[in-house]
């Protein structure tokens, strides 16, 4: 589905991951889960295209759900894996990851593990190379990526922009992934390395000319950047 100029999403009603298309080169940005994998090759058929054609995956941020099929397309095609310096060690799993411990017994939960099982989630998939980046950098990659750091959800979480759009990651979402309840807010604290910080980093965002904001979880933000951030310190720590 495109949700702006040159920039499809991909995924499931769970979990988003983007491919923009420059020419006949493509950048994904994040990865979903490994068992994502046919939803990419499906989009790249559709479009003529081959995964030949990726030029680079950047990650937001190196939770599983976001690093996917990304060692899968470094292995298989030489593709570079981007992602903030900071998360380089949980992503080649030098760092232990964490495994998130929330009311499970919540339905929306219950689904989202099952769906993590059925896609490969399990065990956390892991990135043998990656090419570090820092914040402030413009990525040489279709798309050209500025790279603004704003921890708290992770050490090395970022949002991605690309003209007038954000790939947010998880730095905001568009739902709450306990309920189901739309609105912008920050992810839970059982998912978050520390909330406080992902709150302070917000204020990264405020001001940016941003038409589009697109997520890791719920749908694309087209009310402006100032408003989602102001809903989602509304909303605060959960």
């Amino acid at each position: 589905m495109k949700v702006a100029p040159g920039v499809h999403r991909l995924g499931t009603s769970l979990i988003n991951f983007y491919v923009i298309e420059e020419g006949e080169s493509f950048t994904v940005v994040d990865a979903g889960l490994p068992g994502y994998w046919p939803f990419l090759t499906e989009f790249l058929d559709s479009s003529g295209s081959s995964p030949a054609d990726i030029a680079a995956v950047v990650v937001t941020h190196a939770h599983v759900d976001h690093i996917g099929f990304s060692e899968r397309l470094r292995a298989q095609r030489g593709v570079p894996v981007h992602m903030h310096v900071d998360d380089a060690a949980l992503a080649t799993g030098r760092e232990k990851a964490r495994f998130p411990m929330g009311p499970i017994w919540r339905p929306v939960l219950l689904r989202y593990l099952a769906h993590g099982v059925k896609h490969k989630g399990f065990p956390f998939p892991t990135v043998l190379e990656v090419a570090a980046f820092d914040d402030g950098e413009v990525l040489d990659v279709p798309g050209r990526l500025q790279v603004i750091h704003a921890p708290g959800h992770t050490k090395g979480s970022c949002v991605l922009r690309s003209g007038n759009v954000l790939f947010a990651g998880d730095v905001l979402a568009t739902v709450n992934i306990t309920t189901g309840e739309a609105g912008p807010r920050i992810g839970p604290s059982f998912v978050n390395d520390d909330s406080e910080q992902a709150l302070l980093s917000l204020d990264r965002l405020v001001g940016l000319d941003i038409d589009t904001v697109l997520v890791g979880h719920g749908d694309p933000w087209t009310g402006g950047i100032d408003e989602a951030v102001r809903q989602a310190r509304q909303v605060g720590i959960w």
